[in-house]
């Protein structure tokens, strides 16, 4: 609580001023945390690594069907006796946002994040799945960033779909990968970009186990059991998705997976490209 709120003096007033309340629209947040001294860029890198510390902390809790901001004595109280001793550190800290140069030749990939999901047929349940996920949790939480989503059934170049997907895994500024249902075509996906050792997002559902290979990677895990778990919890699975991408964006040389610890030497670029990949 010292480091990811206290410390913090405008978390801290925020912190004091929503504790006990329904965690606000996020619009009052951001105009909250500019009365605290935060500038107007960096309010909504605040107000999202905020929501993300407090998350961490256990602060936020779904209580009458929202998501509130709960005081310490509620959050003592709900703990095991032994569980407040062994409370983690590490928490979320407020970075100074960069933005790659954009050039001619790549603006459209490097305005773009490249959503990698288990589509499905119309109806399907993966379909109703991807759908929500990107209309209510990543489209809203790229707005800030300026980063047009794009999924492989919304591309419209003409071509074949195999190679349009294959130039947005190595060309896109960033991917979002839902792991959700185990489905093949998202992790051979998530293999291509992992080999051009270009940023990546993971996200499941918290349904669904993460295999060995991937799990050693920050995943957001999203409860979709029903509508009574997620909806209180959308604001927050926002900032965390939002949180990740801008960590993501702002050292995009500094991707850890499988490939470049084992392999550090090895990157898959396009020819004749010299974006992000190159």
């Amino acid at each position: 609580m010292k480091l990811a709120v206290e410390d913090i003096e405008p978390f801290r007033q925020l912190y004091e001023r929503f504790a006990g309340n329904k965690l606000p629209a996020r619009n009052a947040m951001v105009d909250a945390i500019q009365e605290f001294g935060v500038l107007a860029a960096q309010a909504e890198e605040a107000v999202d690594t905020f929501v993300v510390n407090l998350r961490f902390l256990g602060l936020l809790q779904t209580l009458s069907g929202a998501e509130r901001v709960v005081t310490i004595d509620h959050l003592l109280d709900t703990l095991p006796a032994t569980a407040a001793s062994g409370v983690s550190s590490h928490v979320a800290q407020p970075r100074t946002t960069t933005t790659a140069l954009i050039t001619a030749t790549q603006a459209t990939y490097e305005t773009t994040c490249f959503y990698v999901a288990p589509i499905g047929d119309e109806g399907s349940e993966l379909r109703k799945h991807s759908d929500l996920l990107l209309g209510s949790l990543v489209e809203p939480a790229m707005e800030q960033f300026q980063l047009q989503v794009v999924r492989a059934d919304a591309i419209d170049k003409p071509g074949l779909i195999t190679r349009q997907v294959i130039e947005h895994l190595l060309r896109a500024r960033l991917v979002i990968a839902d792991l959700s249902f185990h489905n093949p075509n998202v992790f051979y996906e998530l293999a291509i970009r992992h080999a051009a050792r270009l940023p990546v997002v993971q996200l499941t559902r918290a349904a669904d186990r993460i295999p060995f290979d991937v799990n050693q990677s920050r995943t957001i895990v999203i409860d979709t059991t029903d509508i009574y778990s997620l909806v209180p919890r959308i604001d927050s699975y926002r900032s965390a998705i939002a949180n990740q991408v801008r960590r993501a964006l702002e050292d995009p040389d500094s991707v850890d997976n499988p490939i470049t610890i084992f392999h550090p030497g090895l990157r898959v670029q396009l020819d004749g490209f010299a974006g992000q990949a190159g």
